[in-house]
């Protein structure tokens, strides 16, 4: 008959002591000060009664946490916001966490989360912006080895998968909704302008080739922030203080206006401030256009007239490229595996409130 296998009980009693005292003793756990006497019992009833701890079970072997690392320029804009909404929703569907870098803009910031990716092993990465070009090279060489999505600027030659956005067809929508309405002298208010934010510029270029395609191309006035603000770390109210503080800027310089653009709903929100603020009527004596239609642009005090472009949408669709890359890369075919380059877009849409109507017949202001 062969021997009973000794137990922790066993030992305990042996030694004198507690279960638990054999536990933590035997696991080297000290975090409860045992005296050397104690310690010497335990061990020498273990040895004695033959015990062995038991094994723990290991780790399954190539266990991974599900996860997706998205990469923003800021989260105080509500555009962001929506499409890590879409984002998140697709991901969770999947059974993937998020983890979140906010670069702010900041080149530094920007290579210091993509030197971490390999550490972090995602299964996948979103760009909700176009990554800076002098980190292209970096991005599409990690692309090899992990799945990427870049929501991004149509006209951007990327070779990684892409939810597109053609900024320059959204400038024309807006521009020529405001020449329908009769608007012959406008604005159009914008963060920097840099070559690294070309997207903007795109927006921007098509708002104007409209207007020139109109023969009215000098009655457009471009007022730009100063590139100094993207070098700074983005306040919650950075964008909406570029619109209200250049609009002041343009009223004092420009009396002819019956028009204002903002780049993005932030900026006509501000906008909307400066001109309230002056005594302006909207659209009475001045007509205001945003883009993005976010949440605050719907709300009845504001009913800001802007550009639909289907933002929660793109989250989930450069969620569900990721999702197609990484069932493509588990599946086998002929030996290898296949190599596809998404593509995405939505086409934007008008969406008219109550800040657009005709320009006023003559220059008047409510004072």
């Amino acid at each position: 008959m062969s021997r009973k296998k000794a137990t922790s009980s066993d030992v305990a009693k042996r030694a004198g002591v507690s279960q638990a005292t054999v536990s933590m003793v035997l696991n080297k756990k000290y975090n409860v000060s045992f005296s050397r006497e104690v310690i010497r019992k335990v061990e020498e009833a273990a040895a004695e009664l033959g015990y062995e701890l038991p094994r723990r079970k290991a780790r399954k072997e190539g266990r991974k946490e599900k996860l997706l690392v998205v990469l923003c320029p800021n989260l105080t804009n509500p555009y962001y916001v929506m499409l890590l909404q879409g984002i998140e929703s697709r991901a969770t569907e999947q059974g993937y966490g998020l983890f979140v870098c906010n670069t702010q803009r900041n080149l530094e910031l920007e290579e210091r989360y993509l030197k971490m990716l390999p550490s972090l092993n995602p299964q996948g990465v979103v760009y909700t912006c176009n990554p800076s070009r002098c980190y292209m090279p970096m991005v599409e060489e990690l692309s090899r080895k992990i799945p990427f999505a870049v929501i991004n600027n149509q006209n951007e030659k990327l070779d990684v998968d892409a939810v597109e956005l053609d900024n320059s067809k959204l400038g024309r929508i807006m521009a020529r909704h405001l020449l329908d309405l009769g608007h012959r002298d406008v604005a159009y208010i914008a963060p920097p302008l840099t070559v690294r934010q070309k997207q903007r510029s795109k927006r921007v270029e098509g708002f104007q080739k409209e207007f020139q395609e109109a023969g009215l191309v000098d009655h457009v006035v471009i007022k730009a922030a100063n590139e100094s603000i993207d070098k700074d770390i983005p306040g919650i109210d950075s964008e909406y203080r570029i619109g209200y503080d250049l609009t002041r800027e343009l009223l004092s310089e420009h009396e002819e206006l019956t028009a204002i653009v903002g780049l993005n709903d932030m900026i006509a929100f501000g906008i909307l401030d400066a001109l309230h603020d002056e005594k302006y009527r909207v659209p009475g004596d001045m007509s205001v256009m945003g883009c993005d239609n976010t949440l605050f642009a719907k709300m009845k005090k504001v009913s800001l007239t802007t550009i639909e472009h289907f933002v929660i949408y793109k989250g989930r669709d450069a969620c569900d490229i990721i999702m197609k890359k990484i069932n493509t890369h588990d599946r086998k075919y002929a030996d290898m595996e296949p190599v596809s380059i998404y593509h995405v877009e939505y086409e934007p849409r008008l969406v008219i409130r109550g800040t657009t109507s005709y320009p006023p017949n003559r220059r008047s202001r409510k004072k």
